[in-house]
């Protein structure tokens, strides 16, 4: 993987008044993603509007992995209005209102399948591992990644936030895998994120069901860490940070154990893509039918979903 960072990158792109309560700095990647240090936090929060579907669109996958150097390079202290500040925690959240992200670019999906095109299918994949696996080392600092959902998390959405040591979801989130409709299954990260927290039942459960859990669901299944009301994931997410206070050296540590007992490596992830590339190179046409109508129901997706729907398959409907 390729950590050649552009200098400008480490430029800040604004900064938060000096009389601020809680002084910012802003880093601008592209107008789909952009990230705002803390300095009384000590975070870095990252937050997308991909456009013109809330997904991984290959070029919100390049800017992440703009993202993903400028923090390896950072060493673990950011320039914030003209200080060096510690960088402890690395934040995944979403600028879409009721959207974390609806996961792969299924319409490129579609046409790369179309034609064939095994190499285009395979960068892709290659692309979202790459991100997720640099989020899921903790970008190589000593620094605790969570993951704040607020909203729909699905496919490969759900993998980005499986990535992070935490995750926090506001209660009015719903999480799925909706590949198994059209006969597909989540090939970035699904699989070895999830085995390695909730075990092997869990997530063939998970993965295979076809259907959307709520946020107290995946509490109780032990994917999610804390379920906050709706409107507190922020305020919550902050006093996360500040109950960790002096002990956020050892968890940090403990974190990192975590990673050495449960190792993932890099090629696991590579493989798996492979596996997940030749199954959609299988699929019918049927199948890929399917998949646009999925897309097509993204394309209508309004902020405040129906919380009453248990199965994705209504958004074929």
């Amino acid at each position: 993987m390729d950590m050649n960072v552009p200098q400008e990158l480490l430029v800040p792109a604004s900064a938060g008044a000096q009389t601020s309560a809680a002084p910012t700095t802003e880093y601008f990647f592209s107008e789909q993603l952009s990230s705002l240090y803390d300095r009384d936090q000590h975070a870095m929060w990252l937050r997308w509007r991909p456009t013109p579907r809330p997904n991984f669109n290959p070029e919100l996958l390049q800017d992440l992995s703009r993202y993903c150097q400028f923090m390896a390079h950072s060493g673990g202290a950011i320039d914030c209005q003209g200080e060096r500040m510690p960088l402890e925690y690395a934040v995944l959240a979403s600028k879409v209102p009721g959207v974390f992200n609806l996961g792969g670019d299924l319409n490129l999906f579609t046409r790369l399948i179309d034609t064939h095109d095994r190499e285009g299918l395979l960068e892709y994949g290659r692309a979202c591992v790459d991100v997720l696996y640099r989020n899921y080392m903790g970008h190589g600092l000593p620094i605790t990644t969570i993951s704040l959902v607020q909203g729909e998390c699905l496919g490969g959405g759900f993998e980005a936030a499986l990535s992070s040591d935490v995750i926090v979801a506001e209660r009015q989130s719903r999480f799925g895998f909706p590949e198994i409709l059209f006969n597909l299954f989540p090939g970035m990260g699904a699989y070895s994120f999830l085995e390695r927290k909730v075990g092997k039942r869990v997530t063939e459960q998970l993965i295979s069901s076809g259907r959307l859990y709520s946020a107290d669901d995946m509490l109780a299944m032990g994917v999610v860490d804390q379920v906050v009301d709706q409107g507190r994931g922020e305020s919550e997410v902050a006093n996360f940070i500040r109950s960790r206070g002096r002990n956020r050296n050892a968890l940090a540590g403990i974190a990192a154990a975590r990673r050495r007992v449960h190792k993932l490596d890099y090629e696991e992830l590579l493989g798996v893509v492979e596996v997940w590339v030749d199954t959609a190179l299988s699929l019918s046409g049927r199948d890929l039918k399917l998949m646009q109508r999925l897309v097509s129901r993204q394309n209508d997706l309004r902020p405040a979903p129906r919380q009453d729907e248990g199965v994705l398959a209504r958004h074929l409907h």
